[in-house]
This record gives structure tokens, sequence and C-alpha cells, in this order.
């Protein structure tokens, strides 16, 4: 059965340019009419990152997916989703759980041959980042050695 990916495609506003993104929405298991039917769901009720005070928005079927137009107060934007089918990962797929393979010990995990990368997507939490040491202070600066916290002339009646 062909595995689907649902994605979307929105432009994001930095200052005076813009930059498009793609990203992957989720996957559906099935034909590619199932696909589109879940994508219209999620099509309908996204949240795109611009505008952030909609006016009114459209949803248009596409040959491949669905336009959102998104009208703004000083600005109209939009999204484009698409189905597209997986044709490869690059992480392994998880085995099938067997109950012959339930009672038997897990095996060793291997370790992955380089680092994956997760994706990264807007909202989401990356968790608690870790703390860089704190440096060594060392020693103190050379002009703040054997100066006085009060003045000499302070609150000498004399001076003008």
């Amino acid at each position: 059965m062909p595995r689907w990916g649902l994605i979307v495609e929105q432009n994001l506003w930095y200052g005076k340019g813009q930059m498009w993104s793609v990203d992957v929405l989720d996957h559906v298991d099935g034909t590619r009419q199932e696909a589109l039917d879940v994508l219209r769901a999620r099509a309908e009720r996204f949240q795109p990152f611009h505008p952030a005070n909609p006016e009114r928005r459209f949803l248009y079927q596409e040959a491949e997916g669905f336009l959102l137009v998104v009208k703004g107060v000083w600005r109209t934007f939009h999204c484009r989703f698409r189905v597209a089918e997986q044709v490869y990962d690059s992480d392994p797929p998880e085995a099938p759980a067997d109950d012959d393979q339930a009672d038997a010990e897990p095996g060793p995990v291997p370790e992955p041959s380089r680092p994956v990368r997760k994706p990264w997507r807007r909202g989401m939490d990356r968790g608690p980042r870790p703390r860089a040491p704190e440096p060594d202070p060392g020693p103190p600066p050379a002009w703040d050695t054997e100066v006085p916290e009060v003045p000499s002339w302070l609150g000498r009646d004399d001076l003008p």
C-alpha cells in the first residue's frame, strides 16, 4: 500500500525579504483519494504563519492538492497543500510486532552511522538546551587593584 506525504508550502516573511518553507504535515497509508481527503480536512483548519489577523479565507482544489488564500489587513498570503507519494525514507522502517517475538528478549540496538537530524517545526518544543559551563573568572583586572571604594575628596568642604 503506498504511503502519501501531506505537504504544505507557505511563505515566511522576514523584514523586507520572503522565504518559502516546506513542511510535511503527516503521512497517510492508503489510496491517493484517501490522502486527498485527509489533506483537505487539514487544509481547512490550517493556521498559516501569515497573516496574523486573517480577515477571510478561500480554499481551492487543484490537480495535485489545494490552494489556501488568506486575506489579511494589509496583504493577501497563500499556502499550497499537496499529496506526494513517498518513495524513500532514510530511517529504517519499524519491524511489525509478532506474537512469537513479543516473548523473546530484544536484541541490541544498532548504533546509527551518523547522527539523525529531526526536522524542526515552528511552535514545537525543542527541549532544554544544555548549558555551557561557566568560564573561570581568573585574576582580578589590574585597574581594580588598590582603588578605594570611596574617593578621598568625597565629603570635603574645602573644595569648590
